[in-house]
């Protein structure tokens, strides 16, 4: 069975029938966009790619980072995360995420309250 991106906030699950997305947001205080890419595995989600378009107090690019199109482009070293949990605030923007040829909020993927998890699972069959 293919793999797929599940996002849940409280009680709704919607499957993105995708084996790769980004995410980006805005820096609340320096106002920086970070952007990260992303892969679907049966390791669990793997993040491939990630850059700054600058920096600020406490969010250098790491030493290995490289300036490429105005952003500062580098690949995390993290393992597979079964899970990835992003906070939800009245005082930042909402994270954007790419997969399908579609952008848009993340709270357009997902309806609710609170913060939404994103994790592998398999998608459904046609």
């Amino acid at each position: 069975m293919p793999l797929a991106l599940c996002l849940s906030r409280a009680a709704t699950t919607v499957v993105v029938a995708a084996s790769h997305f980004s995410l980006s947001w805005t820096h609340s205080i320096e106002k920086i966009r970070w952007e990260e890419q992303w892969q679907v595995t049966p390791a669990g989600l793997v993040v491939v790619d990630a850059s700054i378009q600058g920096s600020g107090a406490g969010m250098e690019p790491p030493d290995d980072a490289v300036l490429r199109d105005g952003a500062w482009h580098y690949r995390p070293r993290v393992p597979p995360q079964p899970e990835v949990v992003l906070a939800a605030s009245d005082f930042t923007a909402d994270h954007t995420l790419c997969a399908q040829d579609r952008c848009q909020p993340l709270h357009q993927w997902v309806a609710g309250e609170g913060p939404v998890r994103l994790s592998r699972c398999d998608a459904p069959t046609p």
